[in-house]
């Protein structure tokens, strides 16, 4: 397999979920910037990153690639036994991507990224107080259990985490979601994140 991606980029949740597999693979490196070059633009014609080749077969979308690496690759319980644990990654995954991460991009742009004549406070200001909703409903689903799925680290929580995971480079408040912080700590503080976060 071989995996096209900054690991300084979406890339880093399909790298870590390649790392949590254990499968081996080859990492490209290549930047945002090479993204929309005719070389690459035949690997994922979005012209997007990440980008996985496995055997022939292109996938583009991280949570995608995630999803697929879980069920092809996944053991120790990564990937659900169960129809209905395959929902609920499926779920928390997509949760992930349109209740959370729209927020998180949004603070990042108007806090970090933009220049700073293009930022906006108020902008940053909504996605601060929208980012409240969803981590109330994590955090009410993550009490009484040790991940989202029961006792066991699944793909769902890698995904959730991983979008999560800018939550905390901007040190977003999570004292209000306390359970869903430990979560997240628990969840980031696993070693194949670890690996993935010291990668260029």
């Amino acid at each position: 397999m071989k995996l096209y991606g900054s690991s300084k980029s979406r890339s880093a949740r399909s790298l870590w979920a390649l790392e949590e597999v254990g499968a081996k693979y080859e990492h490209d490196p290549m930047p945002n910037t090479q993204a929309k070059t005719p070389e690459h633009l035949k690997r994922n014609p979005n012209g997007h990153i990440p980008v996985l080749e496995d055997d022939g077969h292109w996938i583009w979308e991280s949570m995608a690639i995630n999803l697929y690496l879980a069920e092809k690759y996944g053991k120790n319980g990564l990937w659900p036994a169960e129809a209905a644990g395959h929902g609920d990654a499926y779920k928390w995954s997509f949760f992930a991507m349109t209740e959370c991460e729209p927020h998180l991009l949004a603070m990042l742009m108007h806090k970090m990224l933009l220049p700073a004549d293009q930022r906006d406070a108020k902008a940053a200001e909504r996605a601060s107080e929208g980012i409240k909703a969803p981590l109330k409903v994590l955090d009410d689903a993550l009490k009484g259990r040790e991940y989202l799925l029961g006792n066991t680290f699944t793909i769902a929580d890698l995904n959730v985490a991983s979008v999560l995971s800018w939550a905390a480079m901007m040190r977003l408040d999570l004292s209000a979601t306390p359970t869903a912080a430990a979560w997240l700590q628990k969840c980031l503080g696993r070693e194949a994140n670890a690996k993935v976060r010291a990668m260029k």
